[in-house]
């Protein structure tokens, strides 16, 4: 999985390949288990390796899904990452999941050792690639046939209620339109 999610990046030889396999740490986490808490500063991103994760902004009522992961994914909280300030977001483990982690600072000693390593930061347009689901001009159905069209999978892994938040249309809304098909 690690070598298909790094050549969706860049090109990367065995060398290349085997250096960052030995300095990425694979970690576990437990349904529920915090990978960033909310006012943390986001040091990592994370591939996801096995599970599910989710993004959102919590408040008194409910949770706002910014953001949903499964295997493959890249996962961040991108405004905190890319300015090393407090999270405004958490993200948390929807089912046991494991990831391979890979920190600001594994990231910067990659990239002091070769150029090739400037790759890596194409990950980070994982974090800027949500703008169908913001942008009022979509419609709820184009919203969805977006959805469907890059991340299929989601529709297994989470409700249809979270899926809504991060669609940003109501559950009313996404059945009618799950209804046209």
């Amino acid at each position: 999985m690690l070598q298909t999610a790094l050549q969706k990046i860049g090109s990367f030889d065995a060398s290349n390949m085997a250096l960052i396999e030995k300095l990425l740490v694979r970690k576990q986490f437990k349904k529920n288990e915090v990978l960033l808490a909310e006012g943390d500063v986001c040091k990592s991103v994370f591939l996801l390796v096995s599970g599910s994760v989710y993004q959102f902004l919590a408040n008194e009522l409910d949770e706002n899904v910014i953001d949903l992961y499964t295997d493959g994914d890249w996962i961040m909280s991108y405004t905190s990452f890319m300015g090393q300030k407090p999270s405004f977001t958490q993200i948390k483990a929807y089912t046991n999941c494991e990831v391979f982690e890979l920190t600001i600072h594994t990231l910067h000693h990659l990239i002091e050792i070769s150029p090739v390593f400037f790759q890596l930061g194409k990950v980070m347009e994982q974090g800027t690639a949500r703008v169908h689901y913001f942008d009022n001009s979509f419609t709820p159905l184009q919203k969805y046939n977006h959805l469907l069209a890059n991340k299929p999978k989601l529709l297994q892994q989470f409700p249809l209620k979270m899926i809504a938040s991060y669609l940003k249309i109501t559950p009313e809304t996404l059945s009618r339109v799950r209804g046209i098909y």
